[in-house]
């Protein structure tokens, strides 16, 4: 017999002796007047004097995370919502059950309910004089030792609820994570956008460069993509007259898994009829501005042991880029920089690149030159047409488009352009994008005529941004995986755990 199953089955045995006591192992309804938290803040500067004078009657529910037995008295650890609270138990002060319960029964990592007043114990500890206890719910399996053991990165990705027990720091990186997204909501709100809806299940993807992940509907007998973007949905409502539209998110993109992907992440995605690139721009800053206070308390914030500040966001042309950080880290000489006539040079482009097509090699020097470099947050814009078929062409430089990607701390995390609304230029970059994927680019852009027609009855002059949540997620917690700001990451399946069949052998 193993460990684990030695506890299993002590403390499944503990469970029948807690019923046997009058108490419910598996409790219902406890009506609480505090949570710990409430009762910390109310009460935790109360002096003892004060507490004795009021007699604070409290009743509290929580996770026991460390029990101390003294004989005819003891103490114990109530957890809840990041903090904890001390309980004290003393064998004259409660029912007879009530102390056989906590002397003999009681295990770490039970959910216990506790009635009585609150004291400053002789070391001065905010603590709840017990008057009652309720059995709430029996733990069957061991916690991580002092609560704090469970650092092996595979165990606190798959069991979640297990990390979230024992590391305090990571319920506080989903809180702010919560915080992130209620920001961007009321800020988008405040200026007029609605939330909506749009389809996860399509029948035909786009709106991205991705693989998508392919279901099948068996009634309609066709197949459908799990959505790898929103955006043309959205922009079909901005059509209909919706001039401000936004979703948050889920998105499934058939691809690698690394420190910054997931291959199901979260967007905010809105789009703004009537603006161009410049006014999101100016909106972006504003955005992540105020985002940052909500959600951290200040706009600069320490990611990785480099401080960057939301409040002071660089714009940089892609081609200014490539010529600002040219070879950076080799001290270059003024002859090897760049010029701008040079970026514009189809056979200069390809020389220091490995793609074919001009406005692809310039951003494959821009992804190796510069991108490494873009750790404060940064503004980036005016992209090529060539890697760009849904945005609106620059009317002064065609080849380029308006658009624009911010970067912090090394990731880009955001991309927005202003969307080509003229239904015949739509058709011949989707044309384009149906040549590179004949050509083997498996995430070039399909032809999507449902969405031509959408076009053709009149798109306004539209921008349109989308925002990583998760990314800015990793930045405001300063987590250097996403997976750390993703609740349940996608890992590869367990072998057979057993659990089952060994519960039901307790039972037998």
């Amino acid at each position: 017999m193993s460990l684990e199953d030695d506890i299993l089955g002590q403390r499944f045995a503990s469970a029948r002796a807690v019923e046997t006591l009058g108490f419910r192992p598996y409790g219902h309804r406890f009506d609480f007047t505090h949570t710990i938290p409430d009762a910390l803040e109310r009460y935790g500067s109360a002096s003892a004097e004060q507490l004795e004078a009021e007699r604070a009657e409290v009743r509290i529910g929580g996770r026991v995370q460390t029990i101390r037995r003294m004989g005819k008295a003891g103490f114990a650890h109530l957890a809840q919502g990041g903090e904890r609270l001390q309980i004290y138990v003393r064998k004259e002060s409660v029912r007879p059950e009530d102390f056989e319960l906590f002397k003999n029964l009681l295990d770490i990592g039970d959910i216990l309910g506790v009635e009585g007043y609150l004291f400053r114990t002789k070391t001065g500890e905010l603590s709840v004089h017990a008057s009652r206890l309720d059995f709430l719910a029996k733990s069957l399996l061991n916690m991580p030792e002092k609560w704090h053991g469970l650092e092996d990165v595979e165990t606190r990705y798959r069991q979640r609820y297990l990390d979230l027990i024992a590391n305090p720091d990571v319920r506080r990186v989903f809180v702010t994570r919560s915080r992130i997204v209620a920001s961007l909501r009321r800020q988008l709100e405040e200026r007029g956008f609605i939330e909506v809806e749009t389809p996860m299940m399509q029948p035909m993807y786009g709106g991205a460069a991705a693989r998508p992940f392919v279901t099948h509907h068996n009634a309609l007998d066709v197949d459908l993509y799990l959505r790898i973007a929103p955006e043309l949905y959205l922009k079909r409502l901005v059509v209909g007259g919706l001039d401000r539209v936004y979703e948050i998110n889920r998105n499934f993109r058939n691809e690698g898994i690394s420190t910054r992907h997931n291959p199901e992440f979260t967007m905010l995605e809105f789009y703004q009829a009537y603006a161009d690139y410049r006014v999101l721009m100016d909106f972006s800053c504003e955005l992540l501005r105020r985002t940052a206070l909500d959600a951290v308390g200040a706009t600069r914030l320490t990611y990785q042991g480099r401080e960057i500040d939301f409040a002071a966001i660089r714009r940089l042309s892609l081609r200014e880029a490539v010529i600002e950080f040219w070879r950076r880290d080799e001290r270059p000489t003024s002859d090897e920089r760049p010029r701008l006539e040079d970026l514009a040079d189809p056979d200069w482009l390809k020389r220091h690149s490995g793609a074919a097509g001009s406005g692809a090699a310039l951003v494959e020097i821009f992804e190796r030159i510069a991108e490494p470099h873009l750790f404060d947050p940064i503004i980036i814009y005016d992209y090529p047409l060539e890697t760009s078929p849904l945005s609106k062409s620059k009317p002064d430089e065609p080849d380029f488009v308006e658009r624009f990607e911010i970067y912090a701390g090394g990731m880009e995390i955001a991309n927005a352009y202003t969307e080509l609304n003229d239904p015949q230029e739509q058709r011949r970059r989707f044309e384009m994008q149906r040549k590179l994927r004949e050509g083997g680019d498996q995430e070039a852009h399909q032809m999507d005529e449902d969405y031509l027609r959408a076009m053709c009855y009149g798109l306004p002059p539209t921008g349109g941004e989308g925002i990583g949540i998760d990314r800015l997620a990793m930045l405001f917690t300063d987590s250097k995986s996403i997976r750390d700001v993703i609740l349940f990451p996608l890992l590869r399946p367990e072998g057979p755990l057993g659990l089952a069949d060994r519960l039901k052998a307790l039972e037998e």
